[in-house]
């Protein structure tokens, strides 16, 4: 098949009560991505990219590095990991190689399947429609399940679909009705809701527990006062090796009083930043910052402040750039996006992949002292408290976990490296 690739992008951006306004056009060459704001969109809304993008009319060069070659706001729409397995697995169909795709191309690929606001024009060709029908949830479950685990090369067109969001986990973005819980589908539909619905392999670090074991970190981060996002766990078939999977409950979405779904921008730390979310690249000094800069409210900075010290006792260690992120609302007001992608996940070294004023493990009483003056905390006990109110939620693991019906093998291993950190980090909470 002859590809041609594609060389403009109109860049939509659908609103809170529904409707859609023109942001701006991508164009590219031999030079590289360039963006140019639409002066209507100009007129009356705010910079999608504050840190990164020039709210006026000009051309703008994305950089080469870290998004493809794109700019951050627009490489957001972009999947990672599973939603890029699915999407070259459906260019190799199709006889063209990956390689032969550029940004661009995927973009239009996405259209308006991406997380966030966000959506593109033209759409590729290879991008077929949504389908408007019931799907069986356990079916494209299972079928996710087989994709991961290299048992099948076919892919079912809904999970293409459904498969636009990042992380490496099979995953799926589905809409729920509630009280049907077999049944989905990939387009909205009054009366149901945006899920994010995470499927479980043998593969995975947890096996199939990993769903379950994210449900305890969600309950114990809530538990310490942390914003996370609405979830429920489904009943998953016998045959899928798992007891259930999560559902997250989309936070970029809206439901207008007459029914219609809305959208609110999503922008991650990543492409906020221009982290590379594939190393270790970010500091909890920036995301401090960024947070307090970007919302524009001391408060912001001390709730990350609080996430901080969460994945620092929890053993959260897979907390790179893409794992934050941001909304805007329409009206410009930015907010913390809640707290996702939360759950026992330790690295290699054991070292966090964003830093704690440049402790990659095991941070200094200074450097925490440092971190919690420039989360605006008016001193170093009010920040304790916080800290203390952390581990007292994260001490309750093995009593969540055995609610939950993690395995006794599993609440052993994971409670074992809970208290390890509490070891090793304990010093912070001394007087």
């Amino acid at each position: 098949m002859t590809y041609k690739q594609i060389n403009k992008l109109d860049v939509w951006r659908k609103l809170s009560d529904g409707s859609s306004c023109k942001a701006g056009e991508l164009a590219q060459n031999k030079q590289g991505v360039y963006f140019q704001y639409e002066a209507g969109y100009l007129d009356r809304f705010s910079n999608l990219s504050p840190f990164n993008l020039n709210f006026n009319s000009s051309l703008q060069l994305a950089p080469n590095t870290p998004h493809r070659g794109l700019h951050g706001a627009f490489s957001d729409s972009l999947p990672d990991g599973w939603g890029l397995l699915l999407m070259d697995r459906v260019f190799r169909q199709a006889e063209i190689h990956p390689t032969q795709i550029t940004a661009m191309d995927r973009l239009a690929f996405v259209g308006d399947r991406a997380m966030g606001s966000l959506f593109y024009q033209p759409t590729s060709k290879l991008s077929c429609p949504n389908i408007d029908e019931q799907l069986s949830l356990s079916e494209l479950g299972l079928e996710a399940q087989a994709i991961f685990d290299g048992q099948t090369t076919e892919v079912l067109q809904a999970l293409v679909n459904a498969g636009s969001s990042g992380g490496a986990r099979p995953k799926a973005q589905l809409y729920l009705k509630e009280g049907e819980s077999e049944f989905c589908s990939t387009e909205y539909k009054k009366g149901s809701e945006a899920y994010l619905v995470k499927f479980t392999s043998s593969q995975l670090a947890l096996g199939h527990e990993e769903s379950i074991c994210e449900a305890v970190y969600l309950t114990m981060a809530n538990q310490a006062g942390i914003d996370v996002p609405q979830w429920k766990l489904l009943n998953a078939p016998v045959n899928s090796g798992a007891k259930q999977w999560l559902a997250l409950k989309r936070f970029d979405t809206t439901i207008t009083p007459e029914g219609a779904e809305g959208r609110l921008h999503l922008h991650s730390a990543s492409g906020l930043l221009d982290a590379d979310y594939r190393m270790p690249s970010l500091d909890y000094e920036d995301l401090i910052k960024a947070s307090s800069l970007l919302c524009k409210s001391p408060v912001a900075g001390q709730k990350m402040f609080r996430r901080m010290i969460f994945n620092l006792f929890s053993f959260n260690q897979d907390d790179h750039s893409k794992n934050w992120a941001f909304l805007q609302h329409d009206n410009g007001q930015w907010d913390l996006a809640p707290f996702y992608d939360v759950t026992f996940s330790p690295s290699p070294y054991s070292e966090h992949a964003t830093a704690f004023s440049g402790f990659g493990k095991k941070p200094s009483l200074k450097a925490i002292q440092k971190l919690a003056s420039q989360a605006n905390f008016s001193n170093w006990k009010q920040a304790q408290q916080v800290i203390i109110q952390v581990v007292d939620a994260i001490n309750s693991f093995k009593k969540t976990a055995q609610e939950f019906n993690v395995t006794p093998e599993t609440r052993r291993l994971i409670g074992r490296q809970i208290d390890n950190g509490y070891q090793e980090n304990k010093l912070l909470l001394q007087k």
